[in-house]
């Protein structure tokens, strides 16, 4: 009887509708709905579960509308504690991060054990007030969407806990979240035809990549930092500067730059004789750190609020001058992934940028004029969603789930000091043969198989 059920259901149907209309069907006892979550519950692996080709073609031209769908997103990838509930037609209903902006101070930078003692103080408040603030309960969530990759161990292990801990008591699927594609996709959640493919730079404090985005989960990897990024460049950099970073060094530099003369300082720009789309932003460092102290500048202990005039000039001349050339550098290198990206597909309409330094206004302008230059137009989330966000995972989760790639709801007696499968370092997609770097090779640094690779291969199973 229960090769006759599927059928039934009109074509294409995904493994999530099927999941959803379970959860949601009011008959109190439903054996034919029994079979169908046991018929379902074997067939695909815990990672990424493949979905039909006529899926993933879907995916391409047209994101969830599901209203009824509830998708919670859980994130602690780094340094902040965010989650957030979003519903299949792209509303918002809650969003809610808690800050380490005190232990980034103290500290000078993410110190990953204190980090993680921070998620585990924080997950619980923050997860209850973000379905508090939705006004809705763990019982009317369609799944759960959580960060699994890339990022620090310790505070991905935080997150995926907790997802798994309220999967498993309610019942719920789960779907693992590829933290940059998520910063990728957060762009499909506001503009609403942005379809693939499509050009995206993901840019933010641990992470420079550039990708080609063909499909849900298949990605072109341009470029990608081989050594710091370029939000570490403008942290460390406005640290030294003597800045107050409590609110990020990023915008803290930024705002200070405003007042500086950009051509006063004459930083090299980086690995301008590399002709290929990875980033360098260690050198640039240094060159500001030497900077600095060529002029004796005591900016340890003074800090910029009690900075003499001439001495506040001299910074904001500095910050101005590195936030000209770690930009050139963005321009160099989006250029050539321009002219890449537009030789393997023509149709491009669109490019994203997206992470924490696009919050940056400047960075914003530099890279409209580039896509303005190529005839693409800029698409970019609004700040909010830019750096670490429970959004970006909530609506990532929704686009694998309605794909059918998600996993069952733990098994009841799951343990909970379980060794769960976290991927710090794991690539989103495979690298352009014309891209690859003599300086770098991502076969020395993997661990995981990029998304893209589990992707397809799931697709030819």
């Amino acid at each position: 009887m229960a090769s006759t059920l599927l059928p039934i259901l009109s074509p294409p149907v995904s493994r999530a509708a099927t999941f959803l209309l379970l959860r949601t069907r009011p008959t109190p006892f439903c054996s034919h709905c029994l079979l169908l979550r046991s018929l379902l519950a074997p067939a695909f692996s815990p990672s990424i579960s493949p979905a039909p080709h006529s899926l993933a073609t879907m995916a391409s031209v047209a994101t969830p509308a599901h209203r009824d769908l509830l998708m919670l997103g859980i994130e602690t990838s780094c340094d902040d504690t965010a989650a957030a509930v979003v519903r299949g037609d792209r509303e918002i209903l809650s969003q809610v991060i808690a800050s380490q902006s005190d232990l980034l101070v103290k500290w000078g930078g993410v110190a990953p054990k204190m980090a993680e003692e921070a998620h585990a103080l924080a997950i619980d408040k923050v997860v209850q007030k973000a379905l508090d603030d939705a006004n809705v309960s763990e019982s009317d969530l369609s799944a759960v969407a959580v960060t699994v990759g890339p990022g620090l161990s310790l505070c991905l292990r935080v997150g995926v806990h907790k997802a798994r801990k309220i999967a498993k008591v309610f019942g719920l699927p789960i779907v693992g979240v590829h933290h940059m594609e998520a910063h990728a996709l957060v762009s499909r959640l506001v503009k609403k035809d942005l379809d693939y493919p499509f050009l995206a730079l993901l840019i933010s404090g641990g992470h420079n990549l550039l990708v080609l985005a063909q499909n849900l989960g298949e990605y072109v990897q341009l470029g990608t930092t081989v050594d710091d990024a370029i939000g570490e460049a403008y942290d460390k950099s406005a640290r030294w500067l003597g800045l107050d970073i409590r609110k990020g060094g990023g915008p803290a530099l930024e705002e200070l730059a405003l007042e500086g003369d950009p051509k006063s300082i004459n930083f090299r720009v980086p690995m301008r004789q590399h002709k290929d789309c990875n980033f360098s932003y260690a050198g640039l460092k240094t060159q500001v750190r030497l900077a600095i102290e060529s002029r004796n500048m005591c900016t340890d202990d003074i800090p910029i609020s009690s900075a003499t005039e001439e001495d506040r000039q001299l910074r904001a001349n500095i910050a101005a001058s590195f936030q000209r050339v770690a930009v050139l550098h963005l321009e160099d290198r989006c250029q050539r992934a321009v002219e890449w990206a537009l030789k393997m597909e023509p149709s491009i309409k669109n490019f994203v940028v997206s992470g924490g330094v696009a919050s940056n206004q400047y960075v914003r302008a530099r890279l409209n004029h580039i896509a303005e230059k190529n005839g693409l137009q800029l698409v970019s989330p609004p700040p909010s969603l830019c750096t670490d966000n429970g959004v970006m995972i909530a609506w990532t989760g929704i686009e694998h789930f309605v794909a059918g790639r998600f996993e069952d709801p733990p098994p009841a007696d799951e343990p909970d000091d379980m060794q769960y499968d976290l991927r710090p370092r794991w690539p989103l997609g495979e690298e352009y043969s014309e891209g690859i770097s003599v300086s770098r090779s991502l076969k020395t640094a993997r661990i995981h198989p990029s998304l893209t690779s589990m992707t397809q291969s799931a697709l030819r199973n």
